[in-house]
């Protein structure tokens, strides 16, 4: 019996060009210069005027490439608060303390929006990381004003409150300070194990019905979890902090999020029964999205990693999609349609309730919430 050997570089470039991979027709970078990234090419950015790609002319390259290393980009919001009026989501307001991710999961949603930066979002959604330096200062004062209306803000939306920049700049942990201060209710999602280090903050607010955490767990295979979030925290890891969080009396979920055909759908009850063992007491699920740019940077990271499996997942994920690539459709977004959404959703509401994961949850406190005190320019009359 033969064994199964991984195409090499130059057959997923010519697969990538070729009309048979159904795959748009770009170059896919050298995996030694994007280790631990997720991307596997770096287009440039829809509203860009002008693209640009890599070609061999002729001449040989004596040196080396370089590798694509994080740069950081200084950035002072004007707001720190995102308000939106989705009705399939369960909250109005968030906060992005961060711009890019380091996590680099192929699939996620938020890559498009690299692209009003002037930025790919392929590699360089999770290279250029924007770091809103100000992000407390602007809370402050938002939370200041006589028109604010406490509801509970919403972390990890877009992209994680804990990603590998947190470890340097503590701004998630200086906006739950402000939080705590002010008894303002907070929403967490992270795939990272980092929010453990504020388990002393999380516990305080936890204990005032302010504070509620959900930690998403794609695989319990590590070796599958590192393809398909390069940077984020090891599934161990993740069980780990749902551990220490029901400990310290947080209120903590699992979200099974993706699920991929073919890929990880196979995993939801072990990702259940796993978070329920720790002391998880909700559970949800999202299926896959492939929005905008996402379809395409999928799709190359598909063709490089499973390469057996390109054309069954697509096929598959049109199915739950209408026949296209992606529903952006309120309500089916997140769920998907036809017989293998069906399928899916009922093993996951079989399997929540038989970990008992399906309690609801205890709405957060807003009548606590004390405004904070603003220092002012204007100098008093009295």
């Amino acid at each position: 019996m033969a064994l199964y050997q991984a195409p090499s570089f130059e057959t997923l470039e010519k697969l990538s060009r070729s009309r048979d991979a159904d795959l748009t027709r770009r170059e896919l970078v050298d995996p030694q210069r994007i280790r631990g990234r997720g991307a596997q090419s770096n287009a440039v950015g829809r509203f860009e005027k002008h693209t640009r790609e890599g070609f061999a002319d002729g001449w040989d390259i004596v040196e080396a490439l370089p590798m694509f290393e994080t740069v950081e980009h200084i950035e002072r919001a004007r707001t720190i608060i995102t308000r939106n009026d989705s009705p399939d989501i369960g909250f109005d307001r968030s906060i992005n303390a961060y711009r890019g991710c380091e996590h680099g999961c192929s699939y996620c949603f938020a890559r498009p929006t690299h692209a009003y930066l002037g930025h790919s979002a392929g590699i360089e959604f999770e290279r250029d990381i924007y770091v809103k330096t100000n992000a407390v200062e602007a809370l402050r004062h938002e939370l200041a004003a006589k028109t604010y209306r406490c509801r509970p803000i919403a972390m990890g939306t877009n992209t994680d409150p804990y990603q590998p920049a947190e470890r340097k700049h503590k701004l998630t942990r200086q906006i739950l300070e402000v939080l705590l201060e002010t008894r303002h209710p907070v929403l967490i999602t992270t795939k990272s194990a980092l929010i453990v280090r504020d388990l002393d903050i999380l516990s305080e607010m936890a204990r005032m019905g302010l504070a509620a955490v959900t930690i998403s767990v794609t695989s319990m295979d590590h070796k599958l979890s590192r393809k398909m979030e390069p940077r984020a925290s090891s599934p161990a890891r993740r069980l780990e902090a749902i551990r220490l969080l029901a400990e310290a009396g947080v209120p903590v979920s699992v979200n099974a999020a993706p699920m991929i055909p073919a890929i990880n759908d196979m995993e939801l009850e072990r990702i259940l029964d796993a978070a329920a063992a720790q002391g998880a007491i909700g559970a949800g699920m999202i299926l896959v999205r492939l929005p905008n740019e996402v379809r395409d940077i999928f799709r190359e990271w598909l063709l490089r990693h499973f390469p057996d499996r390109v054309r069954h997942v697509l096929a598959l994920i049109r199915d739950t999609r209408g026949g296209r690539d992606n529903d952006p459709n309120f309500h089916s977004r997140m769920r998907g349609e036809g017989p293998y959404a069906t399928l899916l959703r009922q093993r996951f509401e079989m399997a929540r309730q038989r970990y008992k994961l399906d309690g609801k949850m205890r709405a957060l406190r807003t009548d606590l919430f004390t405004p904070p005190k603003v220092e002012s320019d204007q100098l008093s009359l009295f």
